[in-house]
């Protein structure tokens, strides 16, 4: 939970909750890899927290892994309010990916590897594997 006021260490650059990243991620924030020692393959697993998304009914994960396509890759939303979803994708790449918050917003991903310019208000996510 944030103080009124306080500021983190990072922007979410255009994001227009002009929330902030906090300085040090828990195990329940960010990106989480797990790497298949039998396959050249790691589970991803992505968690959008409630703070991004307060109000949010449906998260699609949208990125190079789906074609961005807006409505294939649905994430669940947890009692606690954060959604998250766990994909399989093939190593030795770079992922960009943003998350559709009830298919009108826009919101980047606070803990993802690195960040890029992306085609709208709201930077690209990029997840590196």
């Amino acid at each position: 939970m944030r103080k009124k006021g306080s500021k983190g260490s990072e922007s979410t650059g255009n994001n227009k909750m002009n929330l902030k990243k906090p300085a040090a991620k828990s195990e329940s924030e960010g990106l989480k890899k797990q790497y298949l020692k039998s396959k050249n393959i790691c589970k991803v697993t992505f968690r959008l927290p409630k703070e991004a998304a307060p109000d949010a009914k449906n998260v699609t994960i949208v990125g190079d892994f789906n074609k961005w396509n807006i409505t294939e890759t649905k994430m669940k939303k947890l009692r606690n309010g954060d959604f998250i979803l766990t994909l399989e994708l093939p190593c030795d790449r770079e992922y960009s990916f943003r998350y559709l918050i009830d298919a009108n917003h826009w919101e980047k991903d606070w803990f993802a590897d690195k960040h890029i310019p992306g085609d709208s208000e709201v930077d690209d996510s990029v997840v590196v594997v």
